[in-house]
């Protein structure tokens, strides 16, 4: 068995963590690495222990992770593991997949990427035999099966949705932005926590127009934009004109409050965040707002 890494207990060098989470090739280990390099506090990598656990019994991640659904003695090891580091009490950044479901008291930063980036990102590592795909289309495929199989799992064993936003303190897209860019939206956040969580900086290529294109737009030092969240696709709420602005400007992050993801209802409007996005991004819509700005957003498929 993987032996587990030295911990210290409590009372030894007391501080507050920062647990980093996201999908394979959402940049996880480069933002992590690098928060605890700024940050001058030791780094603790859980998906490590994992891929050693998959070498050791010769299977790849995704094959791990679907024996996990049967047997209880893998997610029980890691969780022994998690609850270990979560109790020493150091100050700590833990790079994990679930580290935000023991760490109750950390600082809680999502990472998410559009697959198609992701699947290059993973093409473009080393092959192993615990990790090869054999063309772009097989890893997003994969990436989605592993992302899915964790999901699941995770639902059954502990009642959480890793997808739900609101778990965590930050939600940061790095489709665009340069791992620096993450890190220091992060590091600000801890340094200065917000009164409302969870902050969201997005992509804003990446974001659904639920109004016409608009005829002035709003500069860098506007109010964070107001989104929704499918579970899959971000929205406006309120801010056409910053979004606007944010794109004319080439940004590659804009700060975001959340204000209803999946079945919450928009506020004022008597509908899910799901239902909202159905009956307000419009197919015209989106290829306006695309041009307007020169853009590529593709049009949601209807259920």
């Amino acid at each position: 068995m993987t032996e587990l890494p030295e911990i210290h207990r409590p009372g030894e060098a007391a501080g507050s963590a920062i647990v980093v989470n996201g999908d394979l090739g959402s940049g996880k280990s480069t933002v992590s690495v690098e928060i605890a390099r700024r940050l001058g506090v030791r780094r603790i990598c859980v998906g490590d222990l994992y891929r050693e656990m998959a070498r050791q019994r010769n299977m790849t991640a995704l094959q791990l992770n679907l024996h996990a659904e049967l047997d209880d003695e893998v997610d029980g090891y890691v969780d022994r593991l998690q609850r270990d580091i979560a109790g020493s009490g150091q100050q700590l950044v833990v790079d994990s997949r679930l580290a935000w479901h023991f760490f109750t008291d950390a600082m809680k930063v999502h990472l998410m990427t559009d697959r198609a980036v992701a699947a290059r990102r993973v093409l473009g590592r080393p092959a192993s035999s615990v990790e090869s795909y054999s063309s772009s289309a097989d890893a997003v495929e994969r990436l989605r099966e592993r992302s899915e199989s964790e999901r699941t799992r995770f639902l059954v064993r502990y009642g959480v949705d890793k997808t739900r936003l609101r778990n965590y303190t930050v939600v940061c897209d790095t489709t665009s932005a340069t791992p620096e860019e993450v890190v220091d939206r992060v590091i600000r956040c801890y340094r200065e926590p917000a009164a409302e969580v969870p902050v969201l900086f997005v992509d804003p290529r990446r974001i659904y127009p639920t109004g016409p294109v608009p005829a002035s737009a709003d500069g860098g030092g506007a109010a964070p934009l107001s989104l929704g969240y499918t579970g899959e696709h971000f929205f406006v709420v309120d801010g056409h004109r910053r979004l606007s602005g944010a794109l004319r400007a080439r940004e590659s992050l804009v700060e975001a409050r959340l204000v209803a993801e999946a079945d919450e209802p928009v506020p004022g409007t008597g509908r899910s965040a799901t239902g909202y996005f159905g009956s307000r991004v419009r197919p015209d819509a989106v290829h306006d707002w695309a041009a307007a700005h020169g853009t590529t957003l593709p049009v949601p498929a209807r259920s």
